[in-house]
């Protein structure tokens, strides 16, 4: 008879997933703001979620966006290609949840309109169109490096992300 033997899970195993556990609570304790990234391809329009992505320069005007690999509007995205980065207002939670859907047409029903080059949504927080000038592998993400081509700050609040739950910034 084969003798079974119970082995426990290995010390630097444990480590890495109470790294994991303790950087996921630590970086749902940083306000993020809110942004819908878009794309045409073919004419059709292609968006996702994302709370990942900042300025990166300002001469000249750059963002960086982070996008799971996993991610379908990623299969849109190329160097030369133009991304809409729609920053959400507070009122547009449901926006956030719906573009953040997997297997779904996320724009069916949907008002949109094409500015610069790229799908945009109304009365959002802040508008910028950028062109991709790089996509570098990064973890279970890429990021995408993109010179801004136009911007645009409407008067809304934002939307962020805080703690795995929806809210806005105020002022003291």
């Amino acid at each position: 008879m084969d003798r079974v033997t119970a082995t426990a899970p290995s010390p630097a195993l444990g480590a890495i997933a109470a790294l994991r556990t303790a950087f996921r609570g630590a970086m749902a304790n940083v306000a993020s703001p809110v942004a819908v990234v878009t794309a045409l391809d073919d004419g059709v329009p292609h968006g996702t979620t994302v709370s990942a992505f900042c300025s990166l320069s300002m001469e000249p005007p750059m963002l960086l966006v982070s996008l799971d690999v996993e991610s379908s509007l990623l299969h849109h995205v190329t160097v030369g290609g133009t991304l809409g980065v729609n920053v959400l207002s507070a009122a547009h939670d449901q926006l956030a949840l719906r573009f953040a859907q997997r297997g779904v047409d996320r724009f069916a029903g949907l008002e949109w309109f094409v500015t610069d080059g790229a799908p945009a949504l109304p009365g959002v927080h802040a508008w910028v169109a950028i062109e991709v000038e790089q996509m570098v592998p990064a973890g279970d993400h890429v990021v995408v490096l993109g010179r801004a081509t136009a911007a645009a700050a409407g008067s809304h609040r934002p939307l962020t992300y805080w703690q795995r739950s929806f809210g806005s910034h105020s002022t003291f």
